[in-house]
């Protein structure tokens, strides 16, 4: 690959943003994916072939859309299906790299600050279900680790769903919605309010307990 970024760089037509040399290790880029992109950065038009990617980068057509995945994955490419007519082109979108170009311009770093979403919460949630994830449920889920509720809050109310016997996407929003309103954001809030609960219940208990119903139902 060292040898094939040579010969396009000794082609002298070529434009590649100098940022991009300088910060594609930080963008966890490998030397190939960086041709690749420089290759794609430097196409007449958008139109994606992956065979003559392969003849022009000596990469077999497996190797072209593994790195194609590996780019869309990092979020620094996008493959937009256009149709005319009858004919179907895939067209090239790099509007991810360039997002995240500026993103470095501005922060000096290229770590966005947001949350990371790890892929084992969805292993988690299929092996509680018993099944696979209904591609609905991963937009749920989704949903609420990109709105208020964070990994941990969310594996929690699995676990207390589970607990309670229900397997349901909707039993646990209700549970998350309610934590939400009364603040609750850990494990340790959620043991908290377990505690005041119980307190609440012991005493109602209590108060059950100790009432004079021979009385009450004389008067």
């Amino acid at each position: 690959m060292t040898e094939n970024l040579w010969k396009i760089l000794k082609a002298g037509d070529i434009a590649i943003p100098k940022l991009l040399l300088y910060k594609y290790q930080d963008l966890k880029l490998t030397d190939r994916e960086l041709i690749l992109l420089m290759y794609l950065l430097n196409l007449e038009n958008a139109s994606f072939n992956p065979k003559q990617v392969g003849l022009d980068l000596h990469l077999s057509l497996e190797e072209v859309m593994d790195e194609i995945a590996v780019l869309t994955s990092l979020g620094l490419l996008k493959l937009e299906v256009k149709k005319v007519g009858n004919i179907r082109d895939e067209l090239i979108n790099l509007d991810g790299l360039y997002q995240k170009l500026v993103y470095i311009i501005v922060n000096g770093t290229v770590e966005e600050k947001k949350k990371e979403i790890s892929t084992d919460i969805y292993t988690m949630f299929e092996k509680e279900f018993g099944r696979t994830l209904s591609p609905m449920e991963y937009e749920i889920i989704n949903a609420w680790l990109d709105g208020d509720y964070t990994e941990e809050l969310v594996l929690l109310a699995l676990k207390e769903a589970i607990y309670n016997g229900t397997t349901n996407l909707r039993y646990i929003d209700r549970i998350l919605h309610n934590w939400y309103k009364k603040g609750i954001k850990t494990s340790e809030d959620v043991e908290k309010e377990k505690k005041a609960f119980q307190t609440r219940k012991v005493k109602s208990l209590e108060i059950f307990d100790n009432y004079d119903w021979l009385n009450d139902i004389n008067e």
